[in-house]
């Protein structure tokens, strides 16, 4: 059996490699040879939320779970926000593959799922990136986007303004991109083609008059059905996608508060990732319109990863 740590994930699981595994996975999801049921959540005395993530990859052979508990005291410290294991059995006989880091893995499949988004939804003409959080998902979400959009002007918000600062100094040294701290939320997103809300947030920030015309957004931060980061008007005048539709429809808070808000219909989340991928659903039908991708996060996503990373 092996055990592949933080180190070697970040080694061997190069984000080109991974968005390549998480077009596959997706792919797989709304084609039906891979199978999740909804993880189990479970919020502890402190705050911290423990899941169990199970999935099935046919194609593969393969099947597993990620286990982890997602820490929200964690954000501006030294620690990461997800700690916990992504554990592999082959199908044949449940056989233990291995365990491979589920921290590393959720920062770079998150950033990989949002680039796939964005591939598939952004105007092809985006330079302007803004990103809501310093942290981890900041790192992976601007190594991302640089995979998939030409982008050469970055800005940054984060609730501790030493974490941005940090972050621009390692970022602008690695990636050789200009990176411009920011006072508020609304100053990073401000004309920019693409949003990345990468906060563990609490109550909605991002409001529908911050974002211009023809912009894309990735809210990932949030994962449970009443926290969120975008604000319901600006649900309202997106165009909506998802990791996977029914998750959306019972987890998560950017679709189910204004839901219950009678602002959208049921039928607002257009389709998922996996089925713009297949040509099944519509992707983006103008340069004005506004793009969402509402990340929740998929089981087979940290499994294709952990195949990847112990067959």
């Amino acid at each position: 059996m092996k055990i592949v740590e933080a180190k070697e994930v970040f080694e061997r699981l190069d984000m080109g490699t991974c968005i390549g595994l998480m077009r596959e996975a997706l792919k797989g999801l709304a084609e039906g040879t891979a199978f999740q049921p909804l993880r189990s959540i479970h919020v502890l005395p402190q705050g911290e939320k423990f899941g169990f993530m199970p999935a099935y990859l046919g194609a593969e052979g393969f099947y597993g779970s990620k286990i982890v508990v997602a820490c929200p005291q964690n954000a501006g410290t030294g620690f990461p926000s997800h700690i916990g294991y992504v554990m592999i059995f082959e199908a044949a006989h449940g056989q233990v593959v291995g365990l491979a880091d589920a921290g590393a893995i959720t920062q770079i499949r998150t950033g990989a799922v949002s680039a796939v988004a964005t591939d598939l939804l952004a105007r092809p003409e985006s330079p302007h990136l803004a990103l809501v959080g310093a942290g981890a998902q900041a790192r992976s979400h601007l190594e991302a986007m640089l995979c998939v959009r030409p982008v050469k002007t970055v800005t940054v918000y984060d609730l501790f303004p030493e974490a941005a600062q940090r972050f621009a100094r390692e970022m602008e040294e690695r990636f050789a991109v200009d990176i411009r701290v920011c006072a508020s939320v609304r100053e990073a997103v401000e004309g920019a083609d693409i949003i990345c809300t990468v906060s563990p947030a609490k109550e909605a920030y991002l409001e529908a008059e911050w974002v211009k015309p023809g912009a894309h957004v990735n809210a990932v931060g949030t994962f449970t059905p009443t926290t969120r980061e975008v604000t319901s008007r600006l649900v309202q005048v997106s165009r909506l996608f998802a990791d996977e539709t029914e998750a959306c429809r019972k987890e998560s808070g950017e679709y189910l508060v204004p839901l219950k808000e009678g602002l959208i219909g049921e039928d607002h989340i257009r389709g998922s990732l996996g089925e713009l991928l297949l040509g099944r659903v519509a992707g983006r039908t103008s340069p004005e319109e506004i793009t969402l991708f509402d990340a929740l996060g998929q089981a087979v996503e940290d499994v294709a990863c952990g195949i990847y990373l112990c067959r």
